[in-house]
């Protein structure tokens, strides 16, 4: 049989030695496996012992130098623990069967073979021995060696009942698939496609974690692409789903935006590793099934689909359990303003376009230009290049600017306070419109952001408006204790 070289780390050893102490069978199974296989850095071991796992667990760390604490988690029958940046995590060899409608397996003692039965994928199904007489010895019953060589996901089992038993299983292949480059075994895909329905019964947190890693994968239209054709994208995020499609009117059609999404969340996949700017690929368009109108003379139009696109980003984050916090916020506002810096390139760019553009992306600027170079998918190259160099004038223009006028997350020197004590006001439209005509004529190049010179503006916009000066605050911090 193959044997495969453990890495240089004790940590296998000292297994090997508890397990031979306890007289029972220990591999090393799983992930680690396969990505020892593939060459691909992974400190996360699962040991399976023919015995019990947190026996084994316990008598490891008394021989680790360091004594290191064993987490213990009974419910599961599983075992955990650090050396230095490994995480071991031990189980005994279990046998599961599956109940039609749940996905909380019976679960008892079992052999070595039965343990690697109830794994996902044949290429997760391998082990390699620690014991004394066939350390390193590969164990591979489902030919996963073979699969891995020839690049497929397939399913130990039947791929029928491996999907219905664990349905998330349907996204963990099209995870892995797009995570390694791997094409899935035909029947495992049909089983997928057959199966797809099943997925319901899995909660919503689980499925959103599999495509937070769909979308993290090195070409993540790939899994999209399965997704769409298994039926699951329909079932898991429908309203991607909508962006399908061409329309054909008098001969004027629009582009299929959600294959024009997808290369979009690609572009952006080659320059960050980012999961909440690549979010914001796919949802950069998500309005525009909602906003298509056809009109003689124009054409296709999508008026409006930023906005309405960034109204939508909560509620989709709330229905796909994604974080309702900065992160949203984040993805809300490159929805909202993705269409600006396209904008700019097509006019000639002014100093006050660029001050809005600073003022409202602030730190976000740029992750809004990587989404919006992204955004440029034209067939024609010549117009991409010209796109992408009118985009390199334009932030140009912006180092120059936030370089000269400090724009980045702006905020007027004048508070809304300043003008409340000024003018002895309380909280009020007045107050409101004060600020954003201060705020106006500051983008607009009027005035410099200093204290001094804004404050004489606020004061005579508030002369303009029948607004006297009750108390004068023209040098900061003069405030009168009378």
């Amino acid at each position: 049989m193959e044997k495969v070289q453990l890495p240089e780390h004790p940590i296998f050893k000292v297994i090997a030695e508890a397990a031979g102490e306890l007289g029972v069978d220990a591999y090393v199974i799983g992930g680690f496996v396969r990505d020892l296989v593939l060459k691909r850095p992974s400190k996360d071991i699962d040991v399976v012992c023919v015995g019990d796992g947190i026996v084994l667990a316990t008598q490891v760390a008394q021989k680790l130098p360091h004594k290191p604490k064993v987490s213990i988690f009974k419910n599961f029958g599983t075992a955990m623990l650090r050396d230095g940046d490994w995480e071991v995590e031990f189980v005994g060899a279990r046998k599961e069967s599956y109940r039609e409608h749940s996905r909380k397996p019976e679960v008892e003692q079992g052999t070595l073979d039965d343990d690697l039965k109830r794994r996902d994928f044949t290429i997760n199904a391998l082990g390699i021995s620690l014991n004394k007489e066939s350390y390193g010895q590969l164990i591979d019953e489902f030919e996963g060696l073979k699969d891995m060589r020839r690049q497929i996901i397939r399913t130990p089992l039947e791929p029928g009942i491996t999907f219905s038993d664990d349905p998330l299983r349907m996204m963990r292949a099209i995870r892995f698939a797009s995570q390694l480059g791997f094409d899935i075994d035909p029947d495992t895909f049909d089983a997928i496609t057959d199966n797809k329905d099943r997925i319901k019964i899995v909660s919503q947190e689980r499925i959103t974690d599999e495509l937070n890693k769909i979308i993290l994968s090195p070409v993540p239209s790939y899994g999209f692409k399965l997704l769409f054709a298994s039926g699951l994208l329909h079932l898991i995020f429908p309203k991607m789903v909508e962006l399908h499609g061409v329309e054909t009117i008098n001969g004027n059609s629009h582009k299929d935006n959600f294959y024009h999404t997808l290369q979009v969340l690609d572009n952006v996949s080659q320059v960050s590793d980012d999961l909440w700017l690549r979010w914001s690929a796919i949802l950069h368009d998500i309005a525009k099934p909602d906003t298509k109108r056809y009109h003689p003379k124009a054409g296709w139009t999508f008026h409006g689909h930023e906005d309405r696109g960034a109204r939508m980003v909560p509620r989709l984050f709330r229905d796909l359990k994604l974080p309702l916090n900065e992160h949203m916020k984040y993805v809300q506002k490159l929805v909202r303003l993705h269409l600006r810096p396209i904008a700019l390139v097509k006019e000639t760019v002014t100093d006050s376009a660029i001050r809005r553009l600073l003022f409202e992306a602030g730190d976000d600027i740029d992750g809004l230009m990587k989404l919006c170079r992204a955004d440029i998918t034209s067939k024609n190259d010549t117009k991409v290049k010209r796109y992408l160099q009118n985009f390199d004038k334009v932030e140009r223009r912006l180092v120059e600017v936030e370089e000269s006028d400090k724009l980045r997350n702006f905020q007027p020197v004048i508070t809304g306070e300043i003008i409340m004590e000024t003018f002895g006001l309380k909280p009020s439209k007045a107050v409101g419109e004060l600020k954003e005509a201060l705020t106006e004529a500051i983008l607009e190049g009027k005035v410099k952001n200093e204290y001094a010179e804004a404050y004489a503006f606020m004061v005579a916009l508030g002369e303009q408006k029948g607004l006297p000066v009750v108390q004068n605050l023209a040098v900061p911090g003069n405030q009168d204790s009378n």
